[in-house]
């Protein structure tokens, strides 16, 4: 049974209270979870290959025995720095690659649908879980129920610290002092050896399609914002870990009725004969 939950304001008070949607009531299905995000994650990856004819394309033949070298196939003529020198074969130096990768190989997996919407559901489900977000290593001492919920004020901000000062409002100053800490910044030193700079994973808002604050999205280290029209397992549970710290507005959790959908007739989480 789905119970009532309080609606913050972006000062953190107390706003008023809601009714959680039936999705809420899934089971938590941390191998469903994995699967989808898996397989989501597939869908991102660039194919790569390589010319089947590259390394090769060298009029190069060995010198066969008699001469005190091996037997490699080497570049033909003399004069100049590339000949004598093996080549057309793996092992050697501008030789072919040995096993290139192929644009050929499948990398794209499959999920079926249902599948996908109960890894979804099960994820939304699991951010009402203080122990699954402190089992990610979130810093939730300040937040005193669960799920966030925030009135939809939040979605009218359009600065960066006005968004700051409403995330510790309601709570996640320390998580995001947590999420700072573990920014990693890039290395002096050549520019095509230098790293991204990195922060660590915090807060992730769900609004309406229509906000404003989606604009400010990374603005904050650590701090996604995402539509609830195109939410995902890769935004909920990033890595396949279950669960992000997750604030939702009072127009994304009235969307959310929507994705109760029904399996052979029965709702997602309910066992299926």
């Amino acid at each position: 049974m789905t119970t009532k939950s309080a609606v913050m304001s972006v000062d953190g008070k107390i706003h008023n209270d809601v009714q959680l949607p039936e999705i809420f009531d899934t089971p938590f299905r941390p191998e469903v979870i994995h699967k989808v995000y898996v397989n989501l994650l597939s869908h991102l990856f660039q194919k790569q290959g390589r010319y089947p004819a590259a390394g090769e394309l060298v009029s190069a033949e060995s010198r066969n025995t008699g001469l005190g070298i091996a037997r490699l196939a080497r570049i033909r003529g003399e004069g100049f720095s590339r000949a004598g020198q093996a080549a057309g074969v793996a092992g050697v130096r501008h030789g072919r690659v040995a096993h290139p990768p192929e644009s050929s190989k499948r990398i794209y997996k499959k999920i079926n649908k249902k599948e996908k919407r109960l890894g979804l559901c099960s994820a939304i489900a699991a951010t009402a879980h203080r122990d699954l977000i402190e089992s990610r290593g979130h810093n939730v001492k300040n937040i005193s129920s669960f799920p966030i919920i925030v009135s939809n004020e939040f979605e009218s901000i359009s600065k960066t610290q006005d968004l700051q000062k409403a995330l510790i409002a309601l709570g996640l100053g320390e998580d995001l002092m947590r999420s700072k800490r573990s920014t990693r910044r890039s290395r002096a030193q050549k520019t095509g050896a230098r790293r991204k700079k990195s922060s660590g994973i915090s807060a992730l808002a769900i609004v309406s399609n229509s906000s404003t604050v989606r604009r400010l999205s990374n603005s904050i280290p650590g701090v996604d914002i995402r539509s609830v029209e195109s939410l995902s397992v890769l935004d909920l549970a990033p890595g396949s870990k279950p669960i992000r710290l997750t604030i939702f507005s009072e127009a994304a959790l009235q969307y959310l009725d929507r994705l109760t959908t029904h399996i052979q007739g029965k709702k997602f989480g309910e066992s299926v004969e």
